[in-house]
């Protein structure tokens, strides 16, 4: 109890993270109908994920953030080694180097935590720059250097792996701080202008030139980026019995642990297939209310921030959670590609779930240091 008095905490955030750990658990428990037997007690395992998330949580809290802020360089450096590590020693897993496995604990997934280490330096970059009102256009090439840097690094090791939604998340970070920064617009514009005419050739490559298109990226990459474009042509039966176990729910669901369809990956990716099949419309509008609700509360916190560095963290984590969200739900319902992006605190994941964790107690921090810094 010291903990709430001597801190001010926000204890709202903390029932949020209490309310989706209860939701990820059952809905888990759910999934684990049609999930192999070795993988074990998923949702038990999800559990005990959660009590080292909140035990890391409040150790962040009790030691405030001046760790990760002068650590930040050293932070991201240390998570680019670990990419790099495991290209070279990681494990395949169906053609994928994205793990380390450890015996009898699981697999860590480094690029999870890379997101941290961006999300920070990123931010504390952003700051600097923002504080300064009248800058020069040497300021403003060297801070969109500093940022490109940060982003490309460990993105190539990252697509190397491959892990193209990591990637894309890394951009989001990026993008949403050079958009929410004081840079003059004429810079985002051209970027813009460039990458619309970068999607226009490119577009036309693929459709038009594919011999060429091919030749220039590789057969690897581009059955990659022929996975993602062409999801709308796509039959498999891991959409489609998804699709079916949201639709046949209806209003209240077929009932817990009552999941009539299988399709892989049911405990994360497809999470809220599962969930949606076992509490149906009804259920699926309470978890939207509940995480639309969860990241305007991180919003209105961004709000108050008078440091700049703490407000561009929580603007590009909050950033980071709702681009997972959209996508998450979108593609277990068809209207976006399916890339592997776990549903924040609701898909099972070790990696995922304790790098979201970590982000909230930083965020707990700034609540309490500016909740002082206004008293």
């Amino acid at each position: 109890m010291n903990i709430y008095n001597k801190f001010k905490l926000d204890k709202l955030l903390i029932i949020y993270l209490i309310a989706f750990m209860l939701i990820s658990m059952l809905t888990i428990y759910s999934a684990m109908t049609y999930l192999p037997k070795y993988l074990g007690n998923l949702a038990l395992k999800q559990g005990l994920w959660y009590i080292i998330g909140f035990f890391v949580l409040f150790l962040i809290v009790k030691f405030k953030n001046e760790f990760f802020i002068k650590q930040a360089w050293f932070i991201y450096i240390g998570f680019c080694f670990l990419l790099l590590l495991l290209l070279l020693i990681g494990v395949d897993v169906n053609g994928s180097k994205c793990w380390f496995i450890i015996p009898k604990v699981g697999s860590i997934q480094p690029s999870e935590f890379m997101k941290i280490g961006i999300i920070i330096l990123s931010s504390i970059i952003t700051g600097d720059f923002c504080k300064n009102k009248n800058h020069s256009i040497k300021d403003e090439v060297i801070y969109l250097f500093k940022m490109f840097i940060i982003f490309i690094i460990p993105s190539i090791l990252t697509f190397l792996e491959p892990d193209t939604g990591s990637v894309l998340i890394y951009a989001i970070i990026i993008f949403i701080n050079i958009l929410f920064s004081n840079l003059r617009k004429r810079y985002i514009i051209s970027f813009l202008i460039i990458l619309t005419i970068a999607i226009i050739i490119f577009t036309y490559l693929y459709f038009f030139k594919e011999a060429l298109f091919l030749n220039i990226v590789g057969e690897n990459i581009f059955y990659r980026i022929h996975r993602i474009l062409d999801w709308k042509n796509g039959t498999g039966f891991q959409l489609e019995n998804s699709l079916t176990s949201v639709i046949t729910s209806g209003l209240l669901g077929h009932g817990f642990n009552k999941t009539p369809v299988y399709f892989p990956e049911s405990g994360t990716d497809f999470i809220f297939s599962v969930f949606s099949s076992n509490f149906g419309l009804i259920g699926s509008l309470i978890l939207f209310i509940l995480i639309t609700l969860f990241d305007l509360h991180l919003i209105d916190i961004s709000k108050d921030c008078k440091n700049l560095t703490n407000k561009f963290i929580i603007i590009s984590t909050s950033a980071m959670f709702i681009f997972g969200q959209i996508q998450n739900i979108s593609m277990t319902l068809g209207l976006l590609p399916i890339m592997g992006i776990p549903l924040p605190f609701i898909s099972y994941g070790g990696s995922s779930l304790l790098s979201y964790m970590i982000l909230i107690g930083i965020i707990l921090n700034i609540y309490d240091e500016e909740k002082h810094r206004t008293n």
